[in-house]
């Protein structure tokens, strides 16, 4: 999300990093190019011209032009006008309320409703201890309702059971009994979308609203349809008086104008981003951390809690002494290539890292491809114990063996063999310290031959 944005912004910037002090036509310059690539990320006109409006007179003021780097004070101002849009902090949901109480889900058809309904019910469920009630009011969707109970089912979450030709309103009524004697601490109502916005889609909407008087009402829009989702925002708002908002497929918009422009113009926070497929996809919205990584700082805050929540330390700890006593062996790699698959890979990490975009641009010329992850996890998994112990035994006819048992070739359990060779060694140079400088950018050469 948001590369695009934080590429243009990155080369703006860099223009300015090398002139000592900052003219008012630098300035003006400087803002006719942030203006462009707002406008190409896809935010809302009336969004980038406030924007403008608001940061030009603290851009050209005195302030600015005595300060020690007129870059880092353009970005601050950028930085600081960035996060009001985005609405300044984060916006934690309402669970001040006695149970059961109701959190209602809208949107358009295929903007990802029903997931979202799952994940929200594992956000709280993992976060704050509270069971859901999912409940689809959807009865106009072919197999609507079974999409959420097999959903919901697999990840061991409660369902209303389906009742055939009952009405929307009939299902809410009965939830909220039910509700009271699972003894559920909320109900989540997955509503029915429309492929587009229409008077009896809102009207229903309104009906349940009235019947289920939900702590928040929630409007799940796909980013990847920018100002579509802005507009389609506005509309839910006017109808029903959101409470929040939960943009999804935010890990394929590059542009990221969606979520520049919501809040500003619906007045309504962001709530959530759905980051992804996964039950656990789904992510708090921290509009501080958003402005840093659209200006290219990474979100090292963000990366420190998704290794806390996805890593198994007592696992790192292990083979952190086993490499400072010289026995990291084909396990504790293994143990490294899951640990960065639960953090969801290569990409997912370098994308918090401040430079991210010098990063990825590097990895992508080196033609660095994420499915070595997978291959060398089945091909390790293919070795026997004393194999992985002691990858030197391993010969031809072993190799051959290994290949076949992951559905591979000999190249690339060699490949992988060379991976593990390298990585070994970089791993005694970290632990006595050695450890390689990426702050310019660029990756280290041992680096790029162990991730090829």
């Amino acid at each position: 999300m948001f590369e695009n944005l934080t590429d243009k912004l990155e080369s703006i910037v860099s223009k300015i990093r090398k002139k000592s002090i900052l003219s008012e036509k630098d300035v003006d310059l400087s803002l006719g190019e942030i203006r462009q690539a707002l406008l190409s990320a896809d935010v809302a006109l009336p969004v980038v011209k406030k924007f403008i409006e608001n940061i030009k007179p603290k851009a050209i003021g005195t302030e600015v032009i005595k300060s020690v780097t007129p870059d880092q004070m353009i970005i601050k101002i950028v930085h600081d006008e960035l996060t009001n849009i985005l609405g300044s902090e984060n916006s934690k949901l309402n669970l001040n309320a006695v149970s059961p109480f109701s959190i209602l889900i809208s949107g358009l058809q295929g903007s990802g409703k029903t997931t979202t309904a799952v994940k929200l019910a594992k956000f709280l469920k993992t976060n704050h201890n509270k069971s859901a009630l999912l409940v689809s009011l959807d009865v106009y969707r072919p197999a609507a309702q079974e999409q959420l109970k097999i959903l919901a089912e697999t990840n061991n979450f409660n369902t209303l059971p389906i009742v055939p030709n009952q009405l929307p309103v009939d299902i809410a009524q009965r939830a909220l009994n039910a509700a009271k004697l699972m003894g559920s601490d909320i109900i989540i109502f997955d509503t029915a979308g429309r492929t587009q916005i229409d008077l009896q889609m809102m009207t229903e909407l309104q009906q349940i609203k009235k019947i289920t008087q939900p702590i928040e009402t929630l409007l799940v829009a796909d980013s990847l349809t920018g100002q579509v989702a802005v507009n389609i925002a506005s509309e839910f708002n006017k109808a029903v008086d959101l409470t929040g908002i939960i943009l999804t497929r935010i890990d394929g918009d590059g542009r990221g104008g969606a979520a520049l422009s919501m809040k500003e113009v619906t007045g309504k926070p962001i709530k959530f981003l759905g980051t992804g497929e996964k039950i656990d996809n789904l992510e708090l919205f921290y509009p501080a951390r958003i402005a840093d990584l659209i200006l290219g700082k990474g979100d090292i805050v963000s990366l420190v809690e998704k290794a806390a929540k996805d890593l198994d330390e007592e696992k790192i700890k292990q083979a952190e002494e086993r490499i400072k006593k010289g026995q990291f062996g084909l396990d504790d790699y293994l143990v490294q290539i899951r640990q960065m698959k639960k953090m969801g890979g290569m990409e997912s990490i370098l994308s918090m890292l401040p430079g991210v975009g010098k990063l990825k641009n590097k990895m992508n010329e080196a033609n660095i491809d994420e499915a070595f992850i997978k291959h060398n996890e089945a091909i390790i998994l293919s070795m026997t114990k004393n194999e992985r112990d002691n990858p030197k035994i391993i010969n031809g006819s072993r190799k051959k063996r290994i290949a076949d048992g992951s559905g591979t070739d000999i190249s690339a359990v060699n490949k992988l063999l060379k991976q593990f060779k390298m990585t070994a060694e970089m791993m005694k140079r970290f632990s006595s310290g050695k450890v390689p400088n990426m702050q310019d950018g660029t990756i280290p050469e041992e680096i790029l031959k162990q991730l090829k």
